[in-house]
């Protein structure tokens, strides 16, 4: 009797179990990678050579977690570089040892050693990405992130039939860091690169190149998702779809407000996250993307191809063309970043901080400093407020969390040391910039709004800044001087786009804000990589709060060493 009131019982246990398993909410789950940096041949445009990748693919793999999960990720590198993983745009709430940038949150992996990067996924969803934040490496070390959102929270949008991943990146046929390196001798850029790629595909218009071309499938009539991220060094890009409108639902894992159009603006370092109908006649049809450059400066002006390909229809059909802007059209990337709003729903609403209780005003500029061993006796710079960045030999974040001496000063400047007409004609005198590892201090929580500035020094281009550890909204952006006594009039302070990586138009400015909630030191810099280089970049020292809650956490025991 006693046994079969026990098997009774535990029956009756095992189904309460079950029951609360099926009623209760999904814990979130604890998702682990392997991440193995190794080097491999791989062959493009008729070249082969060895490339640095993860775990041998190129791209590397794909981190998939669900909102509210835990991710570890052990890095361990084999190659002759030293390395780190940069998981661009989430946002390590307290935990800046988890974010990646080499010298500013942590010393690199070196060749032989492994660290594992472990932090969570709060408050995010969508697409974003990860890739090597140190040299150049990211032109080969680099993959996609999707983030799906809590269980039982369904899309602001129809649900798709499939999604599928669009990564533009850029390929060169040489090695890049010996390109780079070759340059910095002779204090010019490094050449640019031989071909955009689409899924690192350069498409049918490059040679050899037909059997590296990346293809899509798609049913009459369904809708697709598409997770585009441009992962290119130093290229935005237009990129369109031959005969199909495409619908915008997403930027930098924030929702948006949709809107239809047939071409997208994606710059470094963004995603966005489009719908696709397929409802035109069955046929193939070409995806596309090529630069946009409105300023005198060289850049891969050639155009990366892929295949749309309706079900059914044989390769033999010829696939039509889209009509991409022209390379300088200004026009059509401005109409396209001001139809770009935040959802700003109850369930997904937009914090715009209202009051601010800092304003700082950064201007952007190219300079030149004196370089004896260089081609012309110069070496070309870049800077913020006049500051060509000095990388540290010490990680930031460990100087500041252990309070290390003499790494660097917390005394960058507000606003730009010297006022003129920075939009008049180029300034070709006095080039020269100071050189520094100076951060800038803010409180805890404080509301901070930004105002990034172009400069005319040697001449005009567009920037694409990332700032590490938060998001931002981008409240206006226009061309020519910013007055600060009339713009801010016209700001945005109900639905402005909410990003992590934002422009600054070419001879204009851009404002944005956020709220410096998360403590730490965070990286802000240009990203395209050959100004990065160059030095135009800085970081934020976020103080502590006032509780254990809102502070820095301990650094884990595996952080890499000097």
């Amino acid at each position: 009797m006693a046994m079969h009131l026990d098997s009774y019982l535990g029956s009756l246990f095992l189904i309460f179990c079950f029951a609360w398993f099926l009623t209760s909410p999904a814990e979130a789950a604890v998702k682990k990678y392997q991440f193995d940096i190794k080097v491999k041949n791989v062959s493009r445009l008729c070249h082969a050579k060895p490339i640095v990748t993860v775990n041998g693919r190129f791209p590397g793999p794909t981190i998939f977690v669900r909102e509210g999960d835990r991710v570890l990720v052990n890095v361990t590198n084999h190659a002759r570089y030293n390395m780190s993983i940069h998981w661009h745009a989430l946002k390590q709430f307290r935990n800046g040892w988890a974010d990646g940038p080499a010298y500013i949150t942590q010393y690199p992996i070196k060749t032989g050693h492994s660290y594992t990067y472990d932090f969570n996924v709060t408050g995010q969803r969508r697409t974003l990405w990860w890739h090597a934040h140190i040299l150049w490496l990211r032109a080969t070390v680099y993959g996609a992130i999707v983030i799906m959102p809590k269980e039982g929270t369904p899309y602001p949008f129809p649900q798709p039939h499939r999604e599928t991943k669009i990564i533009l990146g850029e390929w060169w046929n040489s090695d890049v860091e010996t390109l780079v390196n070759q340059a910095n001798k002779l204090g010019l850029p490094p050449q640019t690169s031989d071909a955009h790629t689409i899924s690192v595909k350069p498409g049918p218009l490059f040679p050899c190149s037909k059997k590296h071309t990346f293809a899509m499938e798609v049913e009459a009539g369904k809708t697709y998702l598409l997770r585009i991220i441009n992962a290119a060094l130093n290229d935005e890009l237009f990129f369109a779809i031959a005969g199909h409108n495409i619908t915008v639902v997403e930027i930098d894992a924030v929702y948006t407000k949709p809107f239809a159009t047939r071409v997208i603006l994606i710059a470094p370092g963004q995603t966005t996250n489009v719908l696709i109908k397929a409802d035109q006649p069955p046929s193939r049809y070409l995806m596309a993307a090529r630069p946009f450059m409105d300023a005198p400066v060289p850049v891969d002006n050639k155009t990366v191809t892929a295949i749309l390909r309706y079900k059914g229809i044989p390769n033999t059909v010829l696939p039509s063309i889209p009509k991409l802007p022209a390379p300088n059209n200004t026009k059509v990337g401005l109409n396209y970043n001001n139809k770009l709003k935040s959802l700003n729903t109850p369930q997904f609403p937009a914090k715009v901080p209202l009051k601010v209780d800092r304003h700082l005003f950064y201007t952007i500029g190219l300079g030149a400093n004196p370089c004896s061993t260089c081609q012309n006796g110069t070496q070309l710079t870049a800077s913020l407020n006049n500051i060509t960045f000095v990388m540290p030999k010490i990680g930031l974040l460990q100087a500041y969390y252990f309070n290390i001496k003499g790494v660097f000063r917390t005394d960058f400047p507000d606003r730009p040391p010297v006022q003129f007409n920075y939009t008049g004609a180029p300034l070709t005198g006095n080039l020269a910039t100071s050189l520094g590892t100076r951060l800038s201090k803010v409180a805890f929580n404080s509301a901070i709004e930004l105002v990034l500035f172009w400069i005319n020094l040697l001449t005009v281009e567009s920037h694409r800044f990332h700032l590490n550890g938060f998001n931002f909204f981008v409240v206006e952006s226009g061309v020519g001087n910013f007055n600060p006594s009339k713009d801010p009039a016209k700001f945005n302070l109900v639905d402005p786009p909410e990003r992590n990586t934002v422009g600054v138009p070419t001879g204009g400015w851009t404002a944005i804000r956020f709220r410096a909630d998360n403590p730490g030191v965070w990286f802000m810099q240009c990203h395209l990589e050959l100004h990065t280089m160059w030095g135009l970049k800085m970081a934020f020292v976020v103080e502590n709060g006032k509780s254990p809650e809102e502070s820095i956490m301990p650094p884990p025991k595996d952080l890499p060493p000097c």
